[in-house]
C-alpha cells in the first residue's frame, strides 16, 4: 500500500508518528501493529481493506495453546496453527494427530513421569487434533505409517487395540489420507527417520520441513532441505499401500493380535 502511494519509508514514518526503523519491523511482520495504527496507514495510503483490519484483530488475540500454559512464542504451534496440510511420515509410532489419549498418555509417561507434564502434553495434542474435524480451519493429515509402528506396543495390548481401531475409524475423516508402508517393501529413501512437511495457503509461504530428534525438532524451510523431504515423502508414499488396503492391514491386525508375543 505504501508503495502504491509513493511513500518511502523516509515520507510515511513521520506522518504516522514512527521511524523509520519501526515502521520498517511492522512492513516485515517483526513487530504487530495495532488497529489504530493500521487504519492511520491506510488513511495515509488512501487504502481500505477491512480483511486485513480482522487480520491485525486476530493476531492481537493471544494464541490458543497460551490457555495450556505454554510459555514464549510457542513457535512450533504458532506454525502448525496457520497451516492447512501435514503430510508425515511415521517410523516408530503413530502419527501424533492420529493418536488416542491412553496412546499419546504412555507414550509421555516414557519420557517424563510428572503428572502435570504428562497431563498438558496431552491436552494439547487433543487439542490440536481437534482440527481434523473442523469446518472453520480444517488441517488435513496425509500420514504414512511404517508398519513397524503399528507393531510396536505402547500402553500396552489394550491400547493398542484401542489405538488401532482409532485409525481405522479416523480413515475415514476427509481430512485424513492413511496409508501404510509395508515391512516386506524394504529399502527406501526414507530410512534416516521420521519427519513431516507442513503446508500453507499461500502458495507464496514456503513450506516447512520438520524433523524430531533426541535433541528437540529441527525445523528448516531452506527450498532445497523442503525438496529432499517432498522427495522423500512422494517414494514412500508411492511405496506404500493404498488407503483401502491399509486399513485392511490394520483390521487383520486387531483380528491376528500381533502384539501378543511367545517370549
Amino acid at each position: 500500500m505504501r508503495e502504491q502511494s509513493g511513500h518511502t519509508l523516509k515520507s510515511a514514518a513521520p506522518l504516522l508518528d514512527k521511524t523509520r526503523s519501526a515502521l520498517h519491523r511492522v512492513e516485515t511482520g517483526e513487530t504487530r501493529p495495532n488497529v489504530h495504527l493500521v487504519k492511520s496507514m491506510m488513511d495515509l495510503y488512501d487504502q481500505y481493506d477491512p480483511h486485513l483490519l480482522d487480520e491485525v484483530r486476530r493476531a492481537l488475540q493471544p494464541p490458543w495453546f497460551r490457555a495450556f500454559g505454554v510459555k514464549g512464542t510457542g513457535a512450533y504451534l504458532a506454525v502448525e496453527t496457520e497451516a492447512t496440510r501435514m503430510s508425515e511420515f511415521s517410523v516408530q509410532l503413530v502419527p501424533g494427530l492420529l493418536q488416542t489419549e491412553r496412546y499419546m498418555r504412555a507414550l509421555f509417561i516414557s519420557r517424563n513421569s510428572d503428572e502435570e507434564h504428562v497431563a498438558k502434553s496431552v491436552a494439547i495434542r487433543l487439542a490440536r487434533q481437534r482440527r481434523l474435524t473442523s469446518e472453520d480451519h480444517p488441517l488435513h493429515c496425509w500420514a504414512v505409517i511404517d508398519e513397524a509402528a503399528l507393531l510396536r506396543q505402547i500402553g500396552g495390548t489394550d491400547v493398542m487395540r484401542e489405538q488401532l481401531q482409532h485409525l481405522v475409524a479416523v480413515a475415514d475423516l476427509p481430512t485424513v489420507r492413511l496409508r501404510v508402508l509395508p515391512l516386506s517393501y524394504g529399502a527406501h529413501y526414507a530410512m534416516p527417520g521420521a519427519f513431516f512437511i507442513l503446508t500453507f495457503p499461500d502458495p507464496t509461504d514456503p513450506e516447512y520441513l520438520f524433523i524430531e530428534n533426541l535433541n528437540g525438532t529441527v525445523h528448516n524451510e531452506e527450498k532445497d532441505q523442503v525438496e529432499k523431504g517432498k522427495i522423500a515423502f512422494d517414494q514412500v508414499q508411492s511405496a506404500a499401500l493404498t488407503v483401502a488396503d491399509s486399513v485392511a492391514l490394520i483390521k487383520r491386525m486387531l483380528e491376528a493380535q500381533p502384539w501378543t508375543t511367545p517370549y
